[in-house]
């Protein structure tokens, strides 16, 4: 495992984190989550990536409990905060209230004291953006978060963000974005924003929900127990990208994988730890076996040839409309 700076920070992060958004809590068992977990420290994974929200709270109980027994100091443990938790008018958003109540909640779910990252899961059109970055602020000071972070912000947001974090003397340190091979629509404007201003970039979905694995082909129906076939998954996520053009340019990359010695997974996952702003690749996994390909992507250098390769088969289904990165203009 290779490990890289968060953003201009000095904090180290491996370059391939593990997340749990749509697995632990939902999607599979505890004792198989767990065996994801175990899967991932022992490929040398310390970076962990959850959410307050994701699986109704339950992803960070099932993380925290199959962190249990690591060795605190050796983990970067990353949450986030916006989304409802809650039925009351003040469970989501990022008012003061809800972050500063939030964060007690996480820790308590993690089983920990304090997280390495605190992130706003997307921006809070009905909170003075300054009130936020206090609260922020406060959360870092009460030792209860080390860095910050935002998700799926603008290029104009974190412009806003930036300097209020500087006043603030916290570091604003990073961006977790959608990105791979297909959805590039932070290319334009949010990477050379976040290159300016010192943020790396924590990718998401790197595998386009499963869909830049190859298993997925044109004019067949998607595989049973798949993403696509299960609701609670994210079968919503992974629609657009099953259409017959999208699924035939993905199936072209295959011969380029096995000339690499690579698998379409470890392709993937390598093409998008070639952008420089981008700080870790978070993978999921419902298996084990998943996470042990997958990370046998880092520190894979593509060349200049193949890279150019890629981009001629896929650039016909490329989505890189910057507009596209968005938040709820009503709270959740």
């Amino acid at each position: 495992m290779e490990f890289r700076h968060l953003g201009r920070s000095g904090l180290r992060v491996s370059e391939i984190a593990y997340g749990n958004w749509i697995t632990h809590g939902s999607q599979v068992e505890e004792e198989a989550a767990t065996a994801c977990v175990r899967a991932a420290l022992d490929c040398g994974i310390t970076t962990f990536d959850t959410a307050d929200v994701y699986a109704g709270t339950r992803a960070e109980e099932v993380l925290g409990r199959a962190l249990k027994g690591e060795r605190r100091e050796g983990l970067e443990i990353f949450t986030k905060v916006f989304w409802r938790t809650g039925p009351g008018p003040n469970d989501s958003g990022l008012s003061r209230k809800h972050i500063l109540e939030s964060i007690d909640g996480s820790l308590r779910r993690l089983g920990t004291d304090h997280v390495d990252l605190y992130q706003a899961h997307r921006y809070d059109h009905h909170t003075p953006l300054d009130e936020t970055m206090e609260a922020f602020a406060d959360v870092v000071r009460q030792g209860k978060a080390h860095y910050i972070g935002v998700s799926e912000w603008t290029a104009e947001q974190i412009r806003a963000a930036a300097p209020l974090a500087t006043e603030l003397r916290i570091r604003l340190v990073s961006n977790q974005p959608q990105y791979s091979m297909l959805w590039r629509v932070i290319e334009a404007e949010v990477v050379p924003a976040s290159r300016e201003l010192g943020l790396g970039q924590i990718v998401w979905s790197p595998l386009a929900q499963g869909v830049l694995t190859g298993k997925y082909r044109a004019g067949e129906q998607p595989p049973a127990g798949s993403r696509a076939t299960d609701e609670k998954s994210g079968a919503g996520f992974i629609a657009r990208w099953l259409e017959d053009d999208v699924l035939n340019a993905v199936a072209r990359l295959k011969p380029l994988a096995e000339e690499a010695g690579l698998t379409m997974a470890q392709l993937a996952v390598a093409w998008v730890l070639q952008n420089p702003n981008v700080s870790a690749a978070i993978i999921g996994a419902s298996r084990p076996e998943q996470v042990r390909d997958n990370v046998k992507a880092s520190g894979v250098r593509l060349e200049d040839g193949l890279l150019k390769a890629i981009d001629e088969i896929v650039e016909p289904v490329v989505t890189r409309d910057p507009s596209l990165t968005s938040s709820p203009a009503d709270r959740p």
